[in-house]
């Protein structure tokens, strides 16, 4: 899906294109190709490199390629933004998030619910625009019986099944994963715990269930480090302006969003939180293709953006 974001608006524009996929998925890239060339796309065009950390390097430093973009983890990303740009070239880096839902005592409490554990614990949690963290606001937090009973009802399974949530990645995700679980457990109140789930068939599956941690607060390894799992941090928070605190007091700014039905709130929200993409009684939006993908902090380096009127500068 993420180079769907580059190489489409690249080749339209006259350039060529390089494509170094993650060494863990090869063969989506290669698929691609191939239906790129069945499509009459020339030979050239678009291109696929493959391999670890010294391509990454040659494809940063290589004189005749004139711009980067790229989207992972922080590691990879400031590393790529700071060689590429030390090379005289154009760079875009996407990087980690910790997004966070707001919610207010007077929000709708079913919409907004179900909202939570479909941002929470869809994709199994493994996509930049997931919610990470919870900030219930005051008499919101009575919600959480309520939220951990709907998340058991979640399923666990192959894809092909169409379970709620699916395998995390691989092995070593898998391990990230359930270290900060246990961080939260020694930490937190661990109120829904998803490791080893029985999954019929597949007992040596990277698989975790629909997880809530309450309790969490910065300083612990759960709510610093990016999870990228079916994890659900739930933090409280006093007021609106000290839940929008907690959200910019967080590194990242890809996204976060709150529910309301205040509308002084909702703009106040709007106006004061530091993240790129902002969701009001909705979770994170992901922004139609004539909008650019927006973000700050250490979630997003460079002066472009990703895809809208940003990829065509």
């Amino acid at each position: 899906m993420i180079p769907l974001w580059m190489f489409p608006l690249s080749i339209t524009l006259g350039n060529t294109y390089v494509l170094k996929p993650s060494e863990k998925v090869p063969e989506t890239a290669v698929m691609l190709m191939d239906l790129l060339a069945q499509s009459g796309v020339p030979k050239g065009v678009v291109n696929v490199v493959q391999g670890g950390a010294p391509t990454v390097t040659n494809i940063c430093t290589h004189p005749d390629i004139r711009a980067v973009s790229f989207v992972g983890g922080n590691s990879a990303g400031e590393y790529i933004y700071k060689t590429s740009s030390n090379h005289g070239k154009r760079c875009q880096v996407n990087m980690g998030a910790k997004n966070h839902a707001i919610v207010m005592p007077d929000a709708e409490k079913e919409d907004t619910i179900n909202a939570l554990i479909g941002a929470c614990f869809g994709s199994t949690g493994q996509r930049c625009m997931a919610i990470s963290v919870v900030v219930l606001v005051g008499d919101s937090a009575e919600w959480i019986p309520e939220i951990v009973e709907k998340s058991k009802t979640l399923t666990v399974g192959p894809g092909h099944l169409n379970p709620d949530v699916s395998p995390i990645n691989n092995r070593g995700a898998l391990a990230r994963v359930e270290r900060l679980i246990a961080d939260g457990e020694k930490n937190g109140d661990l109120l829904l715990d998803g490791r080893n789930p029985h999954v019929e068939g597949y007992p040596n599956g990277n698989w975790v269930g629909p997880t809530i941690i309450d309790n969490v607060k910065p300083g612990m390894d759960c709510y610093d480090e990016e999870i990228f799992g079916p994890v659900m941090c739930i933090v409280r928070a006093d007021n609106a302006k000290h839940a929008i605190d907690i959200v910019n007091g967080n590194e990242w700014g890809n996204g976060a969003a709150i529910f309301t039905k205040n509308g002084h709130t909702a703009r106040m929200f709007q106006n004061q939180c530091e993240a790129g993409q902002l969701g009001i009684n909705l979770p994170i939006p992901v922004p139609l293709p004539m909008f650019s993908f927006t973000g700050n902090k250490a979630s997003m380096w460079g002066t472009s953006n990703f895809y809208g009127k940003g990829a065509v500068q």
